[in-house]
């Protein structure tokens, strides 16, 4: 943008029959000033990325940082390097190819110079004229965007699932099951699997197998990088109740058009149904590392309450239609025995503690002696033979020693409580916490599951259950630490950019006119979104935020020549229609760079890519429609300003600046 802006300068300058070096003089220092201010405006917008905080301001992180530095070599290479090679005079040998390239660029200048002065300067004029229909068809069209997001005419989300280039399946036993019994299950569910590969292979009839293979883990889920969507733990590696089933599908390039992840694994969990015994079984088809859907910690003081109100919350979630996937986060763990002393072993003297040494003396064993073998250390361990240690019956069965040195029956003085003990015990603030959570089909439908909660079932539960406390987690709790960083970051960097203006023009208002742009970034983003059939989501607002200080820079350079044209005595409608003709090709050409920069990572289909996508269409679709309201509309409000001042203080001089 920087170069094309400069090298256009320069260019109307020869053509006016200006000595080359005297024409890349005259045109680099005309555009100098301007060419900074829209670099710094555009780095400015960028810094906010830079503290965005939660998962993706640690990734976003980067862009910043690239782009600046980015932005900083090419100024130089504009106002230094560019400049010098402009001015040269040299002149290539004519030929057949020079010959026909230099038709054909006379082909469309002409056509573009035609367009320009016959048929722009006439909108441009007309736009001018009825200056305050221009504007109010400018608001009517702002106004009319922000309804239809409103309405849901387009929809929005955190963060738009992304199709991955598998589906896993995560199943968790209860705590202890055998691995027997928990490969048995997963071999089920892969065998399901083998039947979607079937299926895929007859529908889309390719000379290779849609899927490249199935893999089956047991005992780890090495997909989750203990960040699952349902957030399987990290100390839950290596046990022998959990399987992983892994399933990888061609990569997005080699897969068929119409081909959809996320419809297998849909299909796959209805072939797999329901299995008794398992704890959870959760599917998933898409990227995302922000959290669950909908993710309610409930927090009480009584452990049974609280189990009582998240089984509650779990029925309430499945009354929703598009969730699935709905589990929490307590887990039984391994079957154990408590024991408990009688009064009568109290009145005989014997402690609790006592008792647990004794039992884990008799069935784990104590440390009799250590002997030094070599460079090894054996530990000699007493404890019963292995024929009484076998069965549960054996600890009643043990006869424990009291204080005196008396050996009297287990039974006697002792009892035993069968039971789970719990696999984690899971705490927020001190407090005793259950995460209830689930996935939703629709990403869509999560903001409005979410704000029903809210609204309705939540009060409902603290109401049945007093002292009941609740917060949310997962997405809604990654999306306010993000967006809550982005309301406060984004308003200094657009402060900034207005003061770097006010500063460049000496006025207070124009840096109004000139950010009168970014608004209508939104309505562009919004018309790209619904061409390409994306929701708008927090990426897409990450684009916006970049969209600020590149929209800003068409107006810019064009309020800059109407400034320096006012000061040389031109005044009134033939200033401004001239100045947009003038300034037409440059923000054209900087516009359609942009767009088609940036329309290779929009029509890709690899995974990487699929993330930046919704940004892309921010900028891309951002800077093109708030190009069309920069050459109508910044005129205009160029003039409003004008007559603003008439009323206020009379016919001003040609020579003030607004």
């Amino acid at each position: 943008d920087d170069a094309i802006v400069v090298g256009e300068n320069i260019f109307t300058y020869r053509q006016q029959g200006m000595d080359p070096t005297q024409a890349a003089t005259r045109g680099v220092k005309e555009m100098a000033v301007p060419v900074i201010l829209a670099v710094l405006t555009t780095v400015f917008a960028f810094v906010p990325l830079a503290f965005t905080k939660g998962v993706w301001g640690k990734i976003l992180v980067a862009l910043p940082i690239i782009i600046s530095s980015v932005l900083f070599i090419s100024l130089i290479e504009a106002l230094l390097i560019l400049p010098a090679h402009l001015s040269s005079k040299i002149k290539l040998k004519s030929n057949f190819i020079t010959k026909s390239i230099d038709r054909l660029r006379l082909f469309i200048s002409g056509k573009l110079e035609n367009f320009i002065q016959n048929i722009f300067s006439g909108w441009v004029q007309a736009a001018v004229k009825f200056r305050y229909i221009t504007l109010a068809i400018a608001l009517a069209i702002l106004i009319f965007t922000v309804g239809m997001i409103k309405g849901g005419v387009i929809g929005f989300s955190f963060f738009d699932a992304v199709e991955a280039d598998n589906m896993i399946a995560w199943l968790k036993m209860p705590l202890g099951t055998p691995v027997e019994i928990t490969k048995e299950i997963a071999n089920d569910i892969s065998e399901a699997a083998e039947q979607i590969r079937r299926e895929a292979d007859q529908k889309y009839k390719l000379d290779r197998s849609i899927v490249k293979h199935i893999a089956v883990t047991i005992g780890a889920h090495p997909a989750t990088g203990n960040q699952g969507p349902m957030s399987i733990e990290a100390g839950e590696a290596g046990s022998s109740h959990l399987a992983e089933i892994n399933v990888e599908f061609l990569g997005g390039e080699d897969r068929p058009k119409g081909f959809s992840s996320k419809a297998l694994m849909n299909r796959w969990r209805d072939i797999v149904g329901e299995i008794p015994g398992v704890t959870s079984l959760q599917f998933i088809s898409e990227i995302s590392s922000l959290g669950e859907p909908v993710n309610v910690e409930l927090a009480h003081e009584k452990f049974d309450t609280l189990l009582s109100a998240s089984e509650d919350l779990k029925a309430a979630l499945a009354q929703y239609p598009g969730v699935t996937d709905i589990t929490d986060s307590f887990e039984e763990g391994k079957p154990e025995l408590k024991l408990n002393i009688k009064d009568s072993g109290r009145a005989l003297g014997l402690t609790l503690s006592d008792l647990a040494r004794q039992v884990r003396q008799g069935f784990y064993g104590e440390e009799a002696q250590r002997i030094q073998r070599g460079r090894d250390d054996i530990r000699v361990m007493v404890r019963y033979p292995k024929e009484q240690r076998r069965s549960i019956s054996d600890v009643e069965n043990m006869r424990v020693r009291l204080p005196d040195g008396t050996e009297i029956p287990f039974k006697a003085v002792a009892e035993i409580d069968y039971g789970r003990g719990y696999a984690m015990i899971r705490r927020v603030n001190k407090r005793r916490i259950i995460a209830v959570m689930s996935d939703v089909t629709a990403g869509e439908l999560t903001e409005q599951i979410n704000k029903d909660l809210i609204d309705n079932v939540l009060p409902a539960l603290k109401r049945k259950y007093t002292g009941l406390n609740y917060t949310f987690g997962g997405e809604r709790k990654e999306r306010n630490e993000s967006l809550g960083s982005l309301t406060v970051n984004f308003p200094i960097a657009l402060l900034a950019i207005y003061a770097l203006l006010a500063v460049q023009f000496k006025s207070y208002i124009q840096p109004m006119i000139v950010m009168s742009a970014i608004p209508f970034g939104l309505v562009g983003a919004t018309i790209g979104h619904l061409i390409l059939g994306f929701n708008l989501s927090f990426l897409s607002m990450f684009g916006l935020v970049a969209l600020a200080g590149v929209v800003v820079n068409d107006s810019l350079i064009l309020i800059d020549l109407i400034n320096r044209e006012r000061q040389e005595g031109i005044a009134g409608t033939q200033l401004i229609r001239d100045c947009a003709t003038r300034r037409f090709r440059p923000i054209m050409l900087t516009t359609l760079t942009t767009f088609l920069g940036l329309t290779p990572m929009m029509l890709e289909k690899s995974l990487q890519a699929q993330f930046l996508i919704p940004m892309a269409i921010s900028l891309a679709f951002g800077v093109a429609f708030a190009t069309v309201i920069t050459l109508f509309l910044v005129p205009s409000l160029y003039m409003i300003l004008e007559d603003i001042k008439n009323f206020f203080i009379g016919q001003p001089d040609n020579n003030t600046l607004p």
